[in-house]
């Protein structure tokens, strides 16, 4: 169990619900596949087989958000619903107008969508109590507000906020490679991506492929900066860091994987991969926002 991406933010500790309260405020919105005319449905399901729906481990929480979505391509829909204009058109002797066209379309949309295959998906979410972050694992922005506006119907207030830090995670990764240094604890590989801050958008990506300092100082100085850089935390983690502050391609390196006992249940692998888990991203967490000059407090 390791988490991919990281979307980061900040747990009020002092105004957290109990273990307990948790529970039963993610069972009321536990999830239940939805009508055959809805379109999407979300809810909180156990995050493992044998747990509620917290699962706790020495201060480290994990919940689990699916969603259903019904699988209704534009093109089908657009294919019923001019079939259906043709019927309408050789019936009435005109062409439908827009308004008609509108409820043409909703009417095939609502006959459709009991027969369309439903697609799921499960959004993990990892709650530090000890260390106060609240990470999702996800890459849409999307995907987390759904996220947090379920949390917060769920527990009203959930107490999270967004994560800020005192240097431009762009600005900061821009420095770094022009120094030709990282940060503590950080080494700088060799997926890369500079981008203009101008109107003109333009993009270089370097893959797989190590930037020259003279390289970085020519794009600096034509306006662009770096959006996306790839690193190793501690010799032990490998991941991408972007410039609105997420955490991505997050992979575990084989020292990491050296321990790993093979006699233990599935029961036991999970615990002992996510105590791994939690532990070694927690101090990376740390160590992230150190280097961008520390935790900044919101205006």
């Amino acid at each position: 169990m390791w988490f991919k991406n990281l979307k980061i933010y900040r747990l009020q500790s002092g105004a957290l619900p109990s273990i307990e309260q948790l529970e039963q405020a993610l069972e009321k919105r536990q999830f239940q596949p939805g009508a055959a005319n809805e379109m999407q449905s979300i809810g909180w399901i156990s995050p493992r087989e044998d747990s509620g729906m917290v699962y706790a481990l020495d201060g480290q929480l994990l919940i689990t958000m699916r969603t259903e979505a019904k699988l209704l391509p534009a093109t089908v829909v657009n294919q019923f619903m001019q079939a259906k204009a043709r019927e309408i058109e050789e019936q009435q002797g005109f062409k439908p107008g827009r308004k008609q066209l509108k409820e043409i379309k909703e009417q095939v949309t609502d006959d459709l969508l009991p027969k369309a295959f439903s697609q799921y998906r499960d959004t993990h979410v990892w709650l530090d109590t000890r260390n106060g972050w609240l990470v999702i694992d996800a890459t849409s922005d999307a995907k987390c507000d759904e996220v947090l506006g379920l949390l917060a119907k769920s527990v009203d207030p959930f107490p999270v906020s967004p994560l800020y830090v005192e240097q431009s995670p762009a600005g900061a990764m821009t420095s770094w490679l022009l120094d030709d240094e990282a940060p503590a604890n950080f080494t700088i590989d060799q997926d890369t991506d500079l981008q203009s801050t101008s109107d003109s958008g333009a993009k270089v990506r370097y893959v797989r492929q190590s930037v020259d300092v003279a390289d970085v100082q020519k794009h600096v100085q034509s306006g662009k900066q770096v959006t996306r850089l790839a690193l190793t935390w501690a010799d032990r983690v490998s991941l991408v860091l972007t410039e609105g502050l997420e955490v991505r391609r997050i992979t575990p390196l084989d020292i990491l994987k050296e321990g790993s006992d093979l006699t233990q249940s599935d029961a036991e692998q999970f615990d002992s991969y996510f105590t791994l888990m939690t532990g070694e991203l927690s101090r990376l967490l740390a160590d992230l926002v150190d280097a961008l000059g520390g935790e900044r407090q919101p205006i």
